[in-house]
């Protein structure tokens, strides 16, 4: 693997205690506008695993995805996010993040939450971002850098759960059976991926998680479960999307010609330490480390929350986010997975 490989963290976003959960790479958030957006993580006892001992603004209690790979690809330090005053001069050639809290596909999912960076939003700040690295090394080595990039994007969920299922009779449930509004997100990615901005914008090796098991949190088991197994409905969403999202990205990579596009099914690789915690590790992953009520699985982790002893024996930190121990399991299954996680190939095959 080169160890010069750069890494652009695209559409990294968090999710929040109304969400129910984004699963897989949606674990970073723009600390710099934590002030004004009502999606953050920015107090104890986030981060009391990190290094710092201090919140970073992701729902974890250490590491995050991001940082993890940063790790497995040898930076020294994870992409900053892309608002940061931080970022300037060369740094920006190291990588950069354009995560925000509550998107999705839709521009019309995360309406409750103020100031978030939506899809096409951060888009343009890609193309930005290329201004700004051209006027440091020209515009050819900025074209290699990108193309060159692996660029991370995990979008999906929140087009459910903070959309489709936020309310009972929402605007897009009325519109759609939920059959055909898969079919509507799954249209509306490809034109992101592919016909309108992030291929002609150069990316050229794209990693594409799936959706998390959405209905096997432990908040949803809190709320929607009466016999300790997953959400039924919110599982059916899941089962729907994750397998035309791999269609879709099959059908980008036949039309370009080549494997551009890499789907990871995260569906999977959480499923195994939900289904049996202890061949993981854990003890438990129906009840959360951090958080409020019985089994800590009432809204966000706080300074006031109720805290476990050990973290590494929670496979989730709050209700709704894996522990970092459940975060690394996740990266190792990217980086070195069967074709039954990733497809077409795992990221250590395709940075080879």
């Amino acid at each position: 693997m080169s160890e010069n490989k750069r890494q652009i963290s695209f559409a990294l976003f968090v999710t929040t205690y109304t969400l129910r959960l984004e699963l897989s790479l949606c674990l970073v958030i723009h600390r710099w506008i934590v002030a004004t957006t009502t999606a953050h993580a920015d107090t104890p006892h986030y981060g009391i695993d990190y290094p710092t001992h201090r919140p970073t603004g992701c729902f974890s209690n250490g590491l995050n995805i991001p940082d993890i790979f940063s790790e497995q690809i040898r930076q020294s330090k994870p992409p900053l996010p892309y608002l940061s005053p931080e970022l300037t001069g060369k740094k920006l050639c190291i990588g950069v993040n354009f995560a925000s809290a509550g998107i999705g596909i839709l521009n019309d999912t995360g309406l409750p939450f103020i100031n978030i960076i939506r899809m096409f939003r951060q888009l343009d700040y890609f193309e930005e971002y290329q201004h700004r690295v051209s006027a440091i090394i020209g515009a050819k080595q900025t074209h290699q850098l990108v193309k060159e990039a692996l660029i991370l994007i995990t979008v999906g969920g929140n087009d459910f759960v903070n959309n489709y299922y936020l309310v009972p009779f929402s605007a897009r449930s009325r519109q759609f059976p939920l059959p055909d509004y898969v079919k509507y997100l799954i249209s509306e990615y490809r034109k992101l991926l592919m016909c309108h901005r992030l291929y002609k914008l150069g990316a050229r090796q794209v990693l594409v998680t799936g959706i998390g098991p959405m209905g096997c949190v432990p908040a949803e088991l809190a709320m929607r479960s009466t016999n300790g197994r997953c959400s039924a409905e919110s599982q059916r969403a899941v089962a729907l999307y994750n397998p035309q999202l791999v269609q879709m990205i099959q059908g980008l990579n036949r039309e370009i010609g080549k494997d551009v596009f890499t789907a990871a099914n995260t569906q999977q690789m959480h499923m195994n330490f939900i289904s049996d915690p202890q061949a993981y590790g854990f003890t438990t992953s129906k009840t959360a480390c951090c958080g409020q009520g019985p089994n800590n699985v009432l809204g966000l982790c706080t300074v006031l929350s109720n805290l476990c002893h050990d973290s590494d024996q929670h496979a989730f930190w709050d209700p709704f986010h894996p522990s970092e121990k459940g975060n690394k399991i996740v990266v190792q299954h990217i980086m070195s997975g069967s074709t039954q996680y990733m497809n077409p190939k795992n990221l250590s095959t395709l940075l080879a």
